[in-house]
């Protein structure tokens, strides 16, 4: 992909967000673009990079490392979007400007852990499963307070908002409900002012719903196949 095209899929992209604030009552600043760069080469990504791109999403660690060492970014952040095993932290914390698919105490509590050999901080997001789908990650919403206890006796990680990818739902109606619901215990973890859990980012929205989720409150969407087109997969040998 040409950086041109880049460019004209990124006026699109720009200007459906534009469109959902205005109709939301709010300003073009209150949201992030976030470009889901999976499968993408380190080419592509560099091309993006130089364009009106707030941040980047990896869903793999090892595309994330690969990109991060080729400078791939930029002077642009790269945060991990994907599903995040334990055995993986290592090579992710200090890479990743934020980890947003945090999902049990388990992954907090070895976050820290590296992140204080490392002697920093890792800012990251909570995953919440709004949807219930069983298909999915993400803790459930009864869980979110126990996590952010767990986080707020970490002094190594500081958790900045939550994340969540809902289920695809058959109405505009019932999808915004999923957006309404996550944006109202958004508000909920907020109204608790921790000292380590600041409820700053709100990441919901892709390319199918993204404008959606900006009428319900996202402050950061993640979008993929709107900016660089339909993904291929590497075909694996049988």
């Amino acid at each position: 992909m040409t950086q041109q095209e880049l460019f004209h899929r990124l006026e699109d992209v720009r200007r459906r967000m534009d469109n959902a604030l205005q109709a939301a009552g709010r300003s073009s600043s209150e949201v992030l673009l976030c470009a889901a760069s999976k499968t993408q080469t380190a080419e592509t990504v560099a091309l993006a990079a130089e364009l009106n791109i707030d941040l980047f999403g990896e869903n793999r660690v090892q595309e994330l490392v690969q990109k991060f060492d080729a400078s791939a970014y930029g002077q642009k952040p790269v945060h991990l979007i994907g599903h995040l095993q334990t055995n993986k932290v290592r090579q992710t914390v200090g890479r990743a400007a934020m980890i947003e698919s945090v999902d049990s105490e388990k992954l907090i509590l070895c976050i820290e852990k590296e992140a204080a050999k490392q002697q920093i901080v890792q800012p990251l997001l909570l995953e919440i499963n709004i949807g219930a789908d069983q298909n999915k990650t993400g803790a459930s919403q009864s869980a979110l307070f126990e996590l952010l206890e767990t986080a707020e006796q970490c002094p190594h990680v500081l958790v900045k908002g939550l994340m969540t990818v809902p289920p695809k739902a058959d109405t505009e109606t019932e999808q915004r409900r999923y957006f309404a619901a996550m944006y109202h215990l958004f508000c909920q973890a907020k109204d608790r002012h921790y000292d380590r859990c600041k409820m700053e980012i709100l990441s919901m929205g892709m390319s199918g719903d993204f404008p959606l989720a900006i009428l319900e409150g996202s402050t950061m969407v993640r979008v993929g196949t709107a900016l660089f087109g339909a993904r291929n997969y590497p075909q694996l040998s049988v």
